[in-house]
């Protein structure tokens, strides 16, 4: 069969191939690079079906897909929100890096592999291992609807610190080949130039250009991709790849105000070029070897395993052992970011073949276990927390028993704190007289896992629980068979392990004559929670906090009969597009 192998069909041939794969690799919820890796590797000449012959042709396009790819990462990566993210995300995220990185090293050589004057296979293997995957992590914690948690944020940080850590490696990467210490600072000492310089432009030059044209949304597009391949072209000029010039681009414009414009724009033609160059990467994949293989299973191993030195980073500083494990279990991955250090070192003749193989394929395989993972991290959590109780951790609800009968016996039992629970707490201290505030305020116990949001509770002396709600022995530990009043505070949607009607019947069983209440943005749901025997339901889209607020001192002291009637009425007349 004589395939054409020119430019635009080699194009079509490889955007028409990852689109069919691509659907089937979707539907089974998996990363959509590992298609487009797959379709390299089906329609390249080393393995597959030999489609294109000639990758050369589109390497050109692919390149500009890495560049493009690059700057729309520094495009999200908002330094200013990295600062602001405390001092778990800073320690971390400077940690993390470094520390698995040295141990990278030290089990890749016991493996075998080893730094040659022109192969630097282990560090390159180190440094690959030592980062995880944004685009995987980003994606199933949004589909959980996690990315707003305390661990989720904690995570994120982390991988933009890992970004942070990647422009180190690429701005050393072009001196490898000659490691003496002099050029190796040459080449740091250039990409802080490239930096500052890329930054004042920023601040001081381009903000009269957007001016300018910012009435053209179309010119924004372009003076900013105008920027990137500018920055990509002088980074290259002094000597420094030109994948680290467009991420510092786009660093350089993260806090500009038309930046979501910019990246809204500009992500369909970095998914265009994107696609081609993974797919250009699997074309690259040769028929591994078993030592390769075995290199690589090695290798996804000892990412899952190594990214464990999250947990005495976090636990040290007081966050317990749910949001040190949790973030451990959301990082064990290999970033896409590692492939494209590969690559570049295939390029730059400092590495083979093999090893990039390598990275992909335990780029692939822990980017499968991950999402597996990620997607029941919460029992794996479970798992791994009593494990680490038998060897001795405590967790933060091991404390003293003074301590524990001063949280028994509380009328009012928030089930969860999150933000709809904090407008309403604010509503119970700011509503009525100081003292009548107060007195109410004292009835309250607040049941959560996020060590930062008991702090803050414990500030304002509003007594709380170390817990996770879908344990009924942390319900009978926080005394809910004392409660007169029971509030699930957290839609389905957000909870784990547990839901809102399996909270309401365990209220129920230790409290049977609590008054509960549960909270859903459905109203489908809210009528089904009424026909369960809710008391009330709160619909944070239709109540305000001060409405629910005053629902609940009003159902406190004198019950929910009229309040549920009407609500029952008016959510089941309540016709909504999407109820």
């Amino acid at each position: 069969m004589n395939v054409p192998t020119d430019l635009l069909s080699s194009i079509g041939i490889c955007v028409g191939a990852a689109a069919l794969i691509a659907a089937v690799t979707w539907r089974f919820k998996q990363p959509l690079i590992i298609a487009y890796l797959a379709t390299g590797v089906i329609i390249g000449p080393h393995i597959g079906l030999g489609w294109i012959t000639n990758d050369e042709s589109i390497r050109t396009v692919a390149e500009i897909g890495l560049i493009l790819l690059l700057f729309v990462i520094g495009l999200e990566i908002d330094v200013r929100k990295m600062a602001s993210g405390g001092t778990a995300v800073l320690l971390t995220g400077a940690l993390q890096v470094p520390i698995c990185v040295a141990l990278g090293l030290g089990f890749f050589y016991v493996l075998g592999v080893a730094n040659t004057p022109h192969n630097y296979a282990l560090l390159y293997l180190a440094a690959c291992m030592s980062l995880s995957s944004t685009l995987v992590v980003v994606k199933i914690l949004n589909d959980k609807f996690e990315l707003d948690t305390l661990p989720g944020r904690i995570t994120l940080g982390v991988l933009v610190i890992q970004d942070l850590w990647a422009v180190a490696m690429l701005a050393v990467q072009p001196n490898l080949l000659n490691p003496n210490l002099v050029p190796l600072l040459g080449s740091l000492w250039r990409g802080i130039v490239l930096v500052v310089a890329g930054f004042a432009l920023a601040k001081y030059a381009l903000p009269y250009l957007f001016r300018i044209v910012q009435k053209a949304p179309e010119l924004v597009l372009v003076s900013a991709l105008g920027w990137c391949f500018f920055l990509a072209g002088a980074a290259s000029l002094i000597g420094l790849s030109r994948e680290m010039g467009a991420l510092i681009a786009g660093v350089s414009l993260s806090a500009f105000p038309y930046n979501v414009d910019v990246v809204a724009k500009a992500v369909s033609i970095r998914d265009f070029f994107v696609t081609l160059f993974f797919v250009a990467l699997g074309m690259q994949i040769t028929i591994p070897s078993l030592h390769v293989l075995e290199i690589a299973l090695a290798a996804s191993i000892f990412v899952i395993v190594s990214r464990v030195v999250v947990v005495p980073i976090l636990y040290a500083l007081r966050l317990g052992l749910r949001t040190s494990i949790i973030p451990a279990i959301n990082l064990a991955q290999v970033s896409e970011f590692s492939i494209v250090i590969a690559s570049l070192g295939v390029t730059m003749h400092q590495i083979g073949q093999d090893t990039l193989t390598v990275v992909i394929i335990t780029f692939a395989v822990t980017s499968v276990v991950s999402t597996y993972m990620i997607n029941g991290s919460h029992r794996i959590q479970g798992v791994l927390a009593a494990i680490f109780k038998r060897l001795g951790l405590k967790d933060l609800d091991a404390k003293s028993g003074q301590d524990e009968e001063q949280e028994l016996h509380q009328p009012v039992i928030f089930l969860g704190f999150f933000r709809d629970t904090s407008s309403i707490l604010y509503e119970f201290e700011h509503e009525g007289t100081a003292e009548e505030s107060r007195e109410f305020v004292q009835k309250i116990l607040v049941i959560d896992f996020n060590p930062q949001v008991l702090r803050e509770l414990r500030r304002k002396n509003i007594k709380c629980v170390y817990g996770d709600i879908a344990h009924a022995d942390t319900l009978k530990h926080a005394g809910v068979e004392h409660a007169q009043l029971v509030v699930s505070s957290i839609t389905d949607d957000v909870l784990r392990g547990t839901s809102n009607l399996r909270l309401m019947r365990s209220a129920q069983t230790h409290a049977p004559n609590a008054r509960v209440v549960l909270t859903t943005e459905h109203i489908p749901q809210a009528l089904h929670f009424y026909e369960e025997g809710a008391d009330f339901v709160f619909v944070p889209r239709l109540y305000s906090a001060a409405a629910c607020a005053r629902i609940l001192r009003k159902g406190l002291n004198g019950g929910f009969e009229e309040i549920r009637s009407q609500a029952i009425e008016h959510l089941s007349h309540r016709q909504e597009v999407l109820a």
